[in-house]
């Protein structure tokens, strides 16, 4: 697991195809690698990889055609910078949210505004995913834990303040740009729970019929 907290900006080193996928190496940059053992796990712009080979300011993954396919990390290329988080121990603060590293689909920058010293950003997803992003709920976008401010439709808003943009790679993305969406976890368990055999489906008869819509 993992908070959503970025740790450091790293740079793909480069990708190397083996045997059908791909071994992808990350700099590391700032990141601190001295308590990295193999088979640890990294978020790498929100994408859990687990460690094969790693050094002082390097470590390597590999990720399959799957993950390839259904991330942003598809798309990258050496030199381009990712989001870099290790993985939670049960000691550390839970400064975002919990966050699986299971990225759930794409979602797209759509614009960028100025917001006094923040910006306001607005992205679009799928519409399998829209409905589990909610007013004041939690998302992770490229592995950064937000709280969404608006949402219309399948496009939501998000709030950066300057050292979150300066600190992550958001500094680097453009409207039209691919970012790895993660839905709060929680709000899956709930579709779950409630949509398993015996137990009411959350929907609007639902709620009129309770007395809440």
């Amino acid at each position: 697991m993992f908070t959503g907290i970025i740790q450091a900006v790293g740079r793909i080193a480069r990708l190397e195809p083996r045997g059908g996928d791909v071994r992808l190496v990350v700099d590391t940059t700032s990141l601190d690698m001295g308590d990295v053992a193999l088979g640890d796990s990294i978020a790498v712009s929100g994408v859990c990889l687990t460690v094969v080979d790693y050094g002082a300011a390097q470590f390597a993954a590999d990720v399959s055609n799957e993950t390839l396919s259904l991330t942003s990390l598809g798309a990258r290329r050496p030199g381009d910078p990712v989001n870099l988080e290790k993985a939670l121990r049960l000691a550390d603060r839970l400064g975002g949210h919990l966050v699986s590293g299971h990225v759930d689909g794409l979602g797209k920058v759509v614009s960028v505004a100025p917001d006094g010293r923040s910006q306001r950003w607005t992205f679009e997803v799928p519409r399998d995913l829209a409905r589990y992003i909610a007013h004041k709920g939690s998302v992770c976008i490229d592995g950064t834990s937000l709280t969404v401010n608006d949402v219309d439709g399948q496009r939501f808003g998000v709030n950066l303040i300057p050292h979150t943009v300066e600190h992550t790679t958001f500094s680097a993305r453009r409207p039209g740009d691919a970012v790895n969406i993660e839905v709060d976890v929680v709000a899956r368990y709930i579709e779950r729970l409630l949509s398993a055999g015996g137990t009411p489906r959350l929907d609007e008869a639902f709620l009129k019929q309770h007395g809440f819509a």
